[in-house]
């Protein structure tokens, strides 16, 4: 591509795994984009064209995917990022406007071919707010309100000023207001435009400060993180997708705890364990874990008819606060 802008479609994968209790997300560039190239001609559909680009970019293989969101906002790519992308990618990619198609993968970390720049990375460090499986985070008392609440005040009026404070308490649990462990994209939205995220100094946000913790990406691609999250949030409530990112076999506390990673919330136990049963989505194997320390614990599978049905609807995980 060269001479006038043009339009181009880029790929953009949000691939998850959990890893030792800490749900994971597969970057490039040392942790600063998401895996991603443009849709070219030579792919036979855009899924394909997905799939080329992260086992080219990364040497991980992608299991299941499902299409994401697709992102056409003109202004998602900053000037001197896309600059950058252009020469590394070694063609006019600066002159086009770029839509993003993105897609969801779950998978499991493995130690596979090293590739420069290549790695996984807890979630948490670029959304250190949404962790709370012992409790509200720091950042949330120590950053975010502070932010929010000189947010606020800058309103046009005070009825503005109140508006603003109720976004910011129903966004983050604030003023008694329940916690959604859904409403990822926008929290990181109204730190966006409240301008205590980097990328708002970048887009040239009003008084922006970026002075929020977490890590920054190119172009919109924590936006894009952000989305993947809330969508893999809603969906394991019901659908039975935790078990891509399981093992053949594993313990009944592997699983809640991979579940309470992606939720970023405790469960109860006794009622995650109760639900379970009920919906008969994992049965014994007769093997116990080894290496653990207490008493062994059993082993578990999803049963055959999950794995089969994993596109039908029916299961639901509690979550709810643990005591």
């Amino acid at each position: 591509m060269s001479g006038g802008a043009c339009l181009s479609a880029e790929l953009v994968a949000v691939l998850v795994a959990v890893t030792d209790g800490q749900p994971r997300v597969l970057t490039t560039r040392d942790g600063g984009a998401l895996p991603s190239g443009p849709f070219q001609m030579m792919h036979r559909s855009l899924q394909a064209g997905l799939r080329a680009w992260v086992e080219a970019q990364t040497h991980h293989p992608l299991g299941y995917v499902e299409q994401l969101y697709t992102f056409a906002d003109r202004d998602r790519t900053d000037v001197a990022e896309a600059a950058q992308a252009g020469a590394d990618a070694g063609d006019a990619f600066t002159q086009a406007a770029v839509i993003s198609i993105s897609y969801l993968g779950l998978t499991r970390e493995a130690d596979g071919d090293r590739v420069d720049q290549v790695g996984w990375h807890d979630w948490y460090r670029y959304f250190p707010w949404e962790d709370r499986r012992t409790g509200e985070p720091a950042v949330v008392a120590e950053a975010i309100l502070p932010g929010l609440t000189a947010w606020a005040s800058r309103a046009d009026d005070k009825a503005g000023a109140g508006r603003r404070r109720l976004r910011a308490a129903l966004a983050f649990g604030l003023d008694g207001q329940a916690w959604n462990e859904e409403g990822v994209l926008q929290r990181y939205e109204l730190l966006f435009e409240a301008g205590l995220v980097p990328e708002a100094v970048r887009r040239g946000v009003a008084d922006a400060t970026g002075s929020v913790p977490g890590d920054c990406m190119l172009h919109d691609h924590r936006r894009i993180l952000a989305t993947g999250i809330a969508r893999l949030r809603a969906k394991i409530k019901y659908r039975p997708v935790v078990f891509e990112l399981m093992p053949p076999e594993f313990t009944l506390l592997h699983l809640q705890q991979t579940v309470e990673a992606l939720a970023g919330r405790a469960l109860h136990k006794q009622n995650f364990r109760r639900l379970i049963e009920q919906q008969d989505l994992v049965e014994e194997t007769g093997h116990l874990a080894v290496g653990t320390a207490g008493r062994p614990a059993k082993l578990f599978r999803f049963r055959g008819s999950v794995v089969q049905e994993r596109s039908l609807g029916g299961s639901k995980l509690p979550l709810t606060r643990g005591g």
